[in-house]
């Protein structure tokens, strides 16, 4: 003889769990139980609790176990409770251990309960309230979903913490769940329970088309993100099919009435790498190696760089200015020096009487490093290992312009040259030597004079740096001399 027992459908897992605690105590065994949720046929072979076989005994279960066993109770498959109940008899008894998944019973369950997490999971996603006429105080919403498994009473706590401040309804086809002035309660569901719309659903709809973009339309990533069952519940589901279908059509005229001209910046570097490629220049001039440098990919810094930066000047110049690297205006000009450092640099040669246009310009890295902030691009030191890979070009630039005297200025400048930055202002002003033998005259960059705060102290070390460059100009005078 078996015994039935009926379970409410509204509590159904809290009366579940007073009633497996009963029967255990009872011991009632698994297989003389026949489980149902609410008002039905009763089981004709069903009846009374049978007389206990053993001694019955309390359930003892794994803190893990309870939490996932009564979620698994939330699934939709019939034969969860039964399973349910055999399981924890089972595991009190020791003939099974929580977790061990070559059991299938314990793996069944897992595995409802991993359902169950995620239909719960959709539910707080998609669900979508409509506000609807209230007597009272408080605003109050409606919502109607449709889950996989009878998950409202796990679910609607996550609402009623969430939504406090106003009441509302979540209708399924199973229970209703109501929050009223703070009081969360749950009912069967009436049939033809679903909300009415409000008003503002053709304002969101209106939005929704108008902000749609045709040309970034993934259909089955909208639809792995919202299975397609969960979009009649959504206020712009009835757009969705006709949005799909004109997106072809919308992506194609957005196309034809997009700019045709390229920003001014990108049009300038498109015409100076034009240019590069149309006339090679003859093998081992600096002419080929400024050609074979724009192409430089022996560190990172030319990935974010508008273009490579390479020296500037006369092919046999007596005297060599070395600098860090180029800057934002650099950049985009793809010449040395034409910025704020550059204008430094210009009046201090102007002073020392020497001629630009008989200087070659170069500097000790030849691709821009910056951090970008907003619109602006500000200047980073290279490191070590920027400095070393890109001193493979400086070397070529010397080794075919063969200066006589070169001008170090600054830190980076002087570790390219002589292998050491350190120390630069005890350096200042003294004659080093490069790794060929080459003199190198030690100063400080332009940009530094830039950055000092004072406007005294600037106004002394440009009149300073001009003195330098004006002593090296005597060294080379007496160089040739």
């Amino acid at each position: 003889m078996t015994c039935q027992v009926v379970l409410p459908v509204v509590g159904t897992v809290p009366a579940w769990r007073e009633q497996a605690r009963a029967l255990a105590r009872a011991g009632v065994p698994a297989e003389a139980v026949v489980w149902r949720v609410g008002d039905g046929e009763a089981d004709l072979f069903a009846g009374a609790a049978p007389v206990a076989t053993r001694s019955g005994r309390d359930l003892r279960l794994p803190r893990g176990a309870v939490e996932t066993l009564e979620t698994a109770l939330c699934h939709s498959d019939p034969e969860r409770f039964a399973r349910a109940y055999a399981t924890v008899l089972r595991l009190t008894d020791g003939a099974v251990r929580w977790g061990d998944r070559s059991d299938p019973a314990i793996r069944r369950i897992l595995a409802q309960a991993k359902a169950v997490a995620r239909d719960i999971h959709k539910m707080h996603a998609f669900v979508r309230f409509r506000e609807v006429p209230s007597g009272r105080q408080r605003r109050a919403f409606a919502a109607w979903f449709e889950p996989d498994h009878p998950i409202v009473e796990a679910a609607a706590p996550f609402f009623a913490r969430r939504f406090g401040d106003m009441d509302w309804l979540i209708g399924t086809p199973g229970l209703t769940a109501r929050f009223i002035g703070g009081a969360l309660t749950f009912a069967e569901t009436a049939p033809g329970a679903r909300p009415p719309e409000d008003a503002t659903e053709e304002l969101w709809r209106t939005y929704y088309a108008s902000i749609f973009n045709p040309a970034r339309l993934m259909v089955q990533a909208m639809q792995s993100e919202m299975p397609k069952k969960y979009w009649r519940n959504l206020p712009e589901a009835s757009l969705i099919p006709s949005l799909i279908r004109q997106a072809p059509m919308r992506a194609a005229a957005m196309q034809a009435a997009a700019p045709t001209e390229p920003p001014a910046r990108r049009a300038m570097v498109a015409r100076a790498m034009t240019a590069r490629e149309a006339a090679m220049p003859e093998t081992g001039t600096l002419g080929a190696a400024r050609a074979e440098a724009a192409a430089c990919t022996r560190c990172p810094l030319h990935g974010p760089a508008t273009q490579t930066v390479f020296g500037e000047g006369p092919a046999d110049a007596a005297l060599m200015l070395v600098g860090e690297q180029p800057g934002d205006r650099e950049d985009l000009a793809g010449r040395p020096f034409v910025g704020p450092a550059g204008d430094v640099l210009d009046a201090a040669l102007a002073e020392a009487g020497i001629d630009r246009g008989g200087v070659y310009l170069t500097n000790a890295v030849k691709h821009f490093k910056f951090a970008p902030r907003g619109r602006r691009r500000l200047h980073q030191h290279p490191d070590a290992g920027e400095v070393e890979a890109c001193r493979w070009w400086l070397d070529l630039e010397r080794r075919l312009v063969r200066p006589r005297l070169i001008v170090a200025m600054g830190a980076t400048a002087l570790a390219a040259l002589s292998g050491s930055g350190h120390d630069l202002l005890r350096r200042r002003g003294s004659v080093e030597a490069a790794p060929d033998g080459t003199p190198v005259f030690v100063t400080v960059h332009p940009s530094y004079i830039l950055r000092l705060p004072d406007e005294d102290l600037r106004a002394a070390e440009r009149a300073r740096f001009g003195a330098d460059l004006a002593a090296a100009a005597r060294l080379l005078a007496a160089a040739r001399g």
